[in-house]
Formats: C-alpha cells, structure tokens, sequence
C-alpha cells in the first residue's frame, strides 16, 4: 500500500492509439513525456491521466452539481491508483474574448481595482484639480491650522458661471440677514443696487462670516461652516487675506468646475461593467470603422485607374455609370481631375472624396432608364457611404465582405483605455489605474516597489499591495516581463498563454495537485528557459506532482523522470519504450529521445550556406516596439528571425512583411504594420503564410480535403467500370451533398444525442454504421477498397495504396515527408493539433510546382515536434528554399537556427527594451557577436558539429 502513496500507477491505458500501456509515474516529482509527435503522449497526460483526476472530482458532486458541469466520460484505462486532483494547463483553452486582458486572467486587475477605489486619489476629469470629500469637523480642523491672527472671510458660492441678473439670490441673501456679497471677484454692500449682464457668465458668493484664526472660535467657525454648506450644497470658499483661497467640498465634486463624482466603489475601474465602461465603446477601447488605406488601397493609382476600390464603387471608371457622374459633378465643383494620382490631390479634395462636402450639394448629370437628368446631390463621402450600406444591407455574406474594409481604432472618447473619464482621473502614486496597466510588466515590478503612500494608504492597502507585487513577481519569474497588463489575451501565442495560466497558478498556492502541462517552452528564447524552469521546480517543492508533456531538451535534464512513449508516431507508437532519468533514457538503445540527447544521431549542419540572390529591404519599422530599425531580408536563402521573446520579432515579420507583401501581391485587404518603405517587392511573385491556425473548422474538413487530394481520389471513383456503369459522378463521392451520403446522418458518421442531465451523446449513425455514405457508395470499389475504407487509411498505407497513380501519390507523399505518416486521410481538422494542422499546410505547399519567386514565412513551425520531427522539418524547409524561393522563419528552436543559411537578431531584450537589429549573418558570424543571446547559445552548438 505505501507504495501506491509514491506513484501514479496506470494500468491498461488504450485511449486513442495507446497499446494497453502501464506506467508507474512517481507522485510530487517532476516528470516529462516525451516522444514523437503523435506518438500518443498527450493521450496519456490528457486524454487519460487529467481526464480520469476531472472525472473522479466531478463524481464527488452532487447530482444537482453535475448538471451544470457536464459529464466526463470514463478514459479507456483499466486501472488508475494514487492519482490526486488534475488541473490542465494546456494551449487550447486562451479566451479569445476581446474583454479578456492579462490584467482580468491574471487577477492583478482585480487587485488593482480594489486598491484606487480604497486608497485612490480623486482628481477633477475636466482640471485635474485634486478632490476631497470633507466632513464640518475636517474642515473645520484645517481651518485651525492656519497660522494664528489669519484673517479669513467664509464665502458660499450659490452662482458658479451661470448667465443672468441673478436679482433673486441678491434679495434672498438679504432676507436671510447678510450684508455683503462678491460678485466676480468684486465685494459689494447688498444694500447697494447690483446690476449684472444678463447675458455674461457670473461668480457670486455670499460673505457668511469674517473671522480671525484663534483659539475659542471653534463653536464659531463650526456654526458659520454650516451655514455656508446649506447654502451652497456643501461647497465652502475661505479667502484668506493676503493668501491664497481655500475651496472645500462635502461630496467629491470639484469646487471649480461643479462635476461631481460618485463614491469610488471597484466597480468604477471595470471595463467590464457599465458603471466603470466608456460610455462610448463599452469598455472594448476599439471600433471598427472603415479605413482610408483599405478603400484606396494603391494612392499611385488615379480614380479613372480604379484607385477606389470599395464595394460597389467599382463601376467608378465605367463612363455611363451613376458614381462616376457623381465623380465628375465632384471634379467640376473643386476643380481636380479625376486622371490625377490619389496621392497628388490637395488634402482638400482628399477630404471632400473621403468626408463628403458637408451638406452642400452638386450639380450631377446623369443618363439613366428615364432619360437625362440634373439631381441635385450632397455628396455623403466614401466613409459615411460605406457606413449606410454597411447599416441597411440583410445580407450577411455583403456584411463579411464590407468588413473586410474595416480597420479597429481606437475609441476616440476614451483613447482606447477602456473607461469612463471620471475612472481615469483617479491616481495612486500620480498614475491612473489605465497608465498602470500600460507598461510592460518590468516597469511596473519597478514602480510598485518604488510607491509612496501615506501611512493610512500604507495601512488600508498593505494586503492588496502584497498580493499585487506577488503576482507581478511570478510573471517576471515565468519570462513574461515584457508583457502589459492591458495586452488582450486573444493576442497572446499559446506559450506564452500557457505560462500566465502557471504564474496564476503558483499565485493560488495549491498542494497537493497533479498539473499537467503541455508544452510551456513554446515562444520562449534558451535564455528565459532557466527562469521557466526554476517555476516549474518551485510548483513542485510546494509538494505537487508535474506532468509535462516536453521536447525541449533543458526541461528534459531538470526532471526527476522522463518517460518515452513511442518508437514511431500512430500506429507505430503508443508504447513505453524507456522510463528513467536523463542518463537512463540516454543509455538506452531503444529511445529515438536519448539518441539526440546523446548526440548519437544529430541535425547535422548543412557544408555549405546559401548565398543570398538578392535582398528585400525594410525602411524605417516602427511597428509596435520596432525603433525605426532597416532590415535587409535576403532572398533566395533560409533566413531565421530570432530574439528573446517581446522582442518585436512577430512586428517585424508578420505585421510589416507579411501583410505589406500580401497586400501588394496577393491583393489581401490588410494595413501593414507602420514602416516607411519596402524595396525589392518586384523580386516576389506570391507571399505564403505558413501559420498553427486550424485548417477547418468543421469536422467535415480533414486533410484530404485540405490538401485537394480528395477530389482526385473522388475522380478516381468516378472513373471505375462500377460507378460508369452506374451513372455516378465525382459529386456521388462527396459526404458534403445529397446523392452518395448517409441522409440519416447527413454524411457526419455520428448523431449528436442531446442529453438532459448529462453531457451530448455523439453515437456512430445506425444506417451507415459511422461510413458516412450510403450503401450504393460503399459497392464501389477501386483495388477492393471502397471510399470509406480510403479516408479510413493511414496516409502511410495511401502512399503504398496509391504508387501507380502519380498526381495523388504526390499529394499523399509530401503529407509522409513532412512526418504526418500516423493520420488518418479522413481525420477531422478540428481534432488536429497546431503544429500538425501547420504540417499540412506546409505539405500543400510542397506538393505544388514551384515559381522559384515565392516567399514562406512561418511562425515556430517546431512547436509541439520530437527532435526527429525537427530533422524532418529542417530538411522541408531547405526544400522549400530550394529553386529560388524564400523562407523567412520566426524560431527559438536553435536546431533549425543552426542549419540556416542567414540570421537576423533582433534585441537586445523584451518589450521597450528591445526593436533593434542586434546582429544579422550566418550562424557562425552570430555566433561571435557578444550582445546577443541567441549568439552565445548558438556557439555551443556550432561546437558540437566541428568537434
């Protein structure tokens, strides 16, 4: 029995492709899987360790609980002993919600909220004039203060900057019994007959009481303070003789300027609710609004050349048209020819195309069905055009494709900070609660630690504060200090997702849990890696057990233990082929994982760097982080863009290069990141963007179909003596479309059962028992195989299946070369993994014939690959880059950095401290620059090849 308290015991695990396997994995010790990419690791960490710990926590509910829960299924194991509660930590589940911030995911901003509204200090919106709210007594006291033998007069101000003669206020104030009165500035007797403008604004305060500071006037001072306030609504003047006047306030309104403020509660520093939202954009800080540079795309380009390329204006160029007659009225009324470049007009007449001419309206001839007319039009401009179509079309296909010339700004009331103005003005250590959340979170580690407070905000904040800088510190301690807390989440790559979700983690300080964790390197530079792991230890000495599912070859020699599951991927993998330390996975023979770690196979680094064919040169980058920085990308060559993570790596490839060159030659609808200029665009003929978004998102989308070899397969069908003799044609063949599929299950395989208390039910479908199509499909046959039985092959088995027919064993082959040999041809896109859907991108790729003029640009194509993987990938890649085309690669992974034939390294560090070009060249000349970090970890494995 006091074994079982030692070790996670697994018996039996046949989830997905595992072959019955059993596995001791020791209890509060920090353990890696590892193994080929589909080798079935995170079937063992997910789909059957985390999902038996959820399963058994959900079991211990009440039923009422579990409807609100959903059920889990049972995972196909036979046994599971000594396993605690599971907490997932994996990259599926960021919140794409554009609420959603590392502030809100985190917490800190809660912490934050609460401290301004407790210990804040209120400033008017309008002067910046700090507020107080003050009882009798308080101001009373503060009166006392001043030095004694001050001579003061106690002012009510009853009129503040109102037009009027105001003869009212004189008469009641001299019922009431006082005798002076200060009108703007100036001190009349009310006996005296007052005249005022009517139609100026006016200050007047009645004079309550004068009054010389000394000891005994309190009773005094206290009945005349009161005095004041019922007149005024709380608001008191002391002029002090030969000083400088004094204003208070019973409520937290500004004195000055009369706007009052609510009582600070948490709630007035949430976006997310509206008593704290702009009123304006409801907390989201964007609008989505039409913009000039996705209207006119092209300025060189004149309006007869079809600069304006928005919807429903392209018939601007055709003559008999209504919106070139509307044109021309234009042309006519301001003098510009419509034969003139965009980018030449005056910004008048840019202004007037844009904005419209403000209500004043044009002569417009136009030759309609009905004949000749003259209409007398206001041109509303392109924008407000747009707008109103955009407003009154029904049709949502039209509303997807005016979208597409949409651009987000930020909300102009409150500048993108997300709240109302009144929120904004309140300070802690002279920043507001939006400036706070701002700066990447290093500063903000900084300012914390360097915030004065008085002893009773000291008092009323020590917790909050401390649970603020603990928090800030485990964002530093998990790599992210480069981060803001405003960042939005859906913004944030997976790894970097992940490791916030860790940092919230040791923020809760559990014991006694089994995490699991899939991939936390991912993004993450060899020298942020140290601190990550330092974490990760850290999680563990607080005395729970880690499970990480891990290629990285650091985070393998810091575990207690290692398991590899393997040998191959798929069919051929799902077997335990060693467990034991590093030094044990290393000296078995069997393990691919201890074959690299030894080095006894390595990536080898290629004789000979590419030389450059020419250069695409970047002017003047100042996206995001980018500090004005030119960059000479080479072409024709493998070039990796490397840098600590925030270092403005993403910036600079895909929102200035990706999207400029996607604009101009692939004619996407997109505004590249800020920069001046890009030279050598000439040089490329198509831009492909190589990135880990799925491939589908139904599961009706699977790699066959992806990849296009479906529809050879279908003509394949559709050509066999069966299907001809049958009249069936390609579209038979298809489980999207009425004719060859199952109607029961509408071609889907399974039915979804809905179910009351229990989660849905997906069954195969009882007619096509899961096939997909129906009975007359299935009798046809090409080599004994009908349609289901392809999509249900491996692609490993379609390479053999298909050797004689050229075109689709093409397809099928380069899915094999880029290591995806264990999917199934028919496998649902939704189910694949990022680096797999990646994958197949990248093999559609290949399989296409090659313009030599073409550039890739992948994002860390390595995430979620074995070293075998990456050897595989290196290989692609440098295929790719073959025949002239170029690969411009954002990776961390300094395996394929090594074999690059050119290296740009951007630095020196994260966030505001990063955006410059640190070193570029081949590997061995980064290698010898001593600012860069990437430099010094590349040296070690440049020396391991020459030894």
């Amino acid at each position: 029995m006091a074994d079982n308290k030692h070790f996670i015991k697994i018996r039996g695990a046949k989830e997905h492709n595992l072959k019955g396997i059993s596995v001791d994995i020791p209890r509060d010790e920090f353990v890696v899987l590892t193994g080929l990419s589909g080798s079935g690791k995170s079937s063992l960490a997910f789909d059957t360790i985390y999902a038996e710990g959820q399963r058994r926590y959900m079991e211990s509910l009440s039923s009422y609980a579990r409807q609100f829960l959903g059920q889990m299924e049972k995972p196909n194991v036979e046994s599971i002993e000594g396993l605690s509660p599971a907490i997932s930590i994996d990259q599926k589940s960021t919140n794409r919600n554009p609420r959603s911030t590392v502030g809100t995911v985190t917490e800190i901003y809660d912490y934050f909220r609460l401290l301004y509204a407790r210990i804040g200090i209120p400033h008017c919106p309008v002067c910046g004039k700090e507020i107080k709210k003050q009882t009798v007594d308080q101001m009373v006291d503060e009166i006392m203060r001043l030095p004694e033998g001050t001579k003061l007069q106690l002012l009510s101000p009853v009129v503040r900057g109102r037009k009027g003669e105001h003869t009212k206020i004189f008469e009641q104030a001299k019922k009431s019994g006082y005798v002076r009165v200060m009108v703007d500035g100036n001190l009349y007797e009310l006996t005296e007959e007052i005249k005022l403008e009517k139609n100026k604004k006016h200050n007047i305060e009645i004079m309550v009481d004068r009054i010389v500071v000394k000891a005994g006037i309190e009773k005094r001072l206290t009945d005349s303070v009161e005095s004041v306030l019922k007149l005024s609504d709380g608001l008191l003047i002391v002029d002090v003789i030969g000083g400088e006047q004094l204003t208070f306030s019973q409520s937290f309104s500004c004195p000055d300027c009369g706007i009052s403020m609510e009582e600070m509660e948490p709630r007035t520093f949430s976006f997310n609710n509206p008593f704290g939202a702009c009123p304006e954009c409801h907390g989201i800080g964007i609008k989505m609004e039409f913009a000039e540079e996705l209207l006119i795309p092209d300025t060189s380009l004149s309006i007869d050349e079809g600069a304006i390329a928005a919807m429903g204006w392209a018939s601007v160029t055709d003559k008999g048209s209504y919106t070139r007659a509307t044109m021309e009225a234009l042309s006519k009324e301001y003098n510009f020819s419509l034969s003139t470049p965009y980018n030449d007009y005056p910004d008048k007449i840019k202004y007037v195309i844009m904005h419209g001419t403000d209500g004043k309206t044009v002569k417009v001839h136009y030759q309609g069905q009905r004949g000749v007319g003259i209409y007398d039009v206001a041109f509303e401009g392109l924008i407000r055009n747009m707008e109103r179509r955009y407003r009154e079309t029904g049709s949502e296909t039209q509303r997807t494709e005016y979208e597409t010339f949409m651009n987000t700004t930020p909300c102009k009331a409150c500048k993108g900070k997300r709240l109302k103005r009144e929120a904004l003005a309140v300070t802690v250590g002279e920043r507001n609660i939006a400036e706070v959340t701002e700066i990447s979170i290093r500063e903000l580690h900084e300012f914390m630690n360097q915030l004065t407070l008085t002893s009773m905000q000291l008092k009323i904040g020590e917790l909050v504060l401390k649970e603020i800088r603990a928090r800030i510190g485990f964002l530093m301690d998990v790599g992210l200090d480069y981060l803001t807390l405003a960042r939005a989440t859906g913004t944030l790559s997976g790894g970097e997702a992940q490791r916030i979700r860790l940092a919230t983690q040791i923020g809760s300080g559990l014991v006694g849990v089994a995490y699991i964790l899939d991939e936390p390197s991912i993004g993450l530079h060899q020298r942020d890696n140290d601190k990550l792991l330092k974490t990760l230890k850290h999680l563990k000495d607080l005395g729970n057990t880690l499970i990480v599912v891990e290629h990285d070859e650091d985070t393998m020699f810091a575990a207690d233990c290692i398991v590899d599951i393997g040998p191959g991927a798929g069919e051929h993998g799902g077997e335990v082929v060693a467990v034991g330390t590093a030094q044990e996975i290393m000296n078995n023979p069997n393990s691919i994982t201890g074959a690299y770690l030894s080095g006894r196979i390595k990536i080898p680094v290629p004789k000979i760097r590419k030389e450059p064919t020419g250069f695409l040169t970047i002017k003047g980058a100042k996206e995001n982080n980018l500090r004005n920085v030119n960059v000479d990308i080479p072409l024709g060559v493998m070039t990796c863009v490397t840098g600590v993570s925030g270092s403005g790596k993403s910036s600079l490839v895909t929102q200035i290069l990706y999207k400029r060159l996607a604009r101009d030659l692939n004619r996407a609808r997109c505004i590249p990141g800020k920069h001046d200029d890009m030279i050598g665009i000439d040089k490329l003929d198509k831009v492909i963007n190589i990135d880990q978004s799925p491939i589908g998102r139904t599961p009706r989308s699977n790699p066959a179909t992806y990849t296009g070899v479906f529809d050879q397969i279908r003509d394949l069908f559709a050509a066999t003596p069966d299907a001809k003799m049958k009249g069936y044609s390609k579209g038979r063949f298809s489980f999207n479309v009425k004719g060859g599929r199952c109607e029961a299950c509408s071609g889907d395989g399974i039915i979804k059962i809905e179910m009351n208390f229990l989660p849905d039910i997906y069954v195969p479908c009882e007619v096509c028992s899961g096939k997909r199509y129906n009975r007359e499909t299935l009798e046809v046959r090409y080599k004994g195989k009908n349609i289901y039985d392809i999509l249900d092959m491996t692609i490993e088995e379609a390479v053999k299946f298909f050797e004689n027919v050229p075109s689709i064993k093409r397809k099928i082959e380069t899915l094999n070369d880029v290591g995806l040999s264990y999917l199934k041809l028919g496998h649902p896109s939704t189910s694949l993994s990022g680096g797999e859907a990646q994958r197949i991108k990248l093999a559609t790729e290949l399989s296409k014939r090659s313009t030599g003029k073409t550039i890739y640009i992948l994002d860390e194509p390595t995430t979620g690959l074995h070293f075998a993987d990456v050897h595989k990938l290196v290989e692609i890649l440098q295929r790719l880059s073959e025949g002239g085309n170029t690969v411009v690669v954002i990776e961390h992974n300094l395996e394929v950095i090594k074999t690059a034939d050119y290296i740009i390294d951007i630095g020196p560090e994260g966030g505001d401290k990063g955006g410059t070009v640190i070193a570029k060249g081949t590997p061995e000349e980064i290698a010898k620059v001593k600012e860069s970090y990437t430099g010094y970890y590349l040296k070690k494995y440049l020396e391991e090849v020459s030894e």
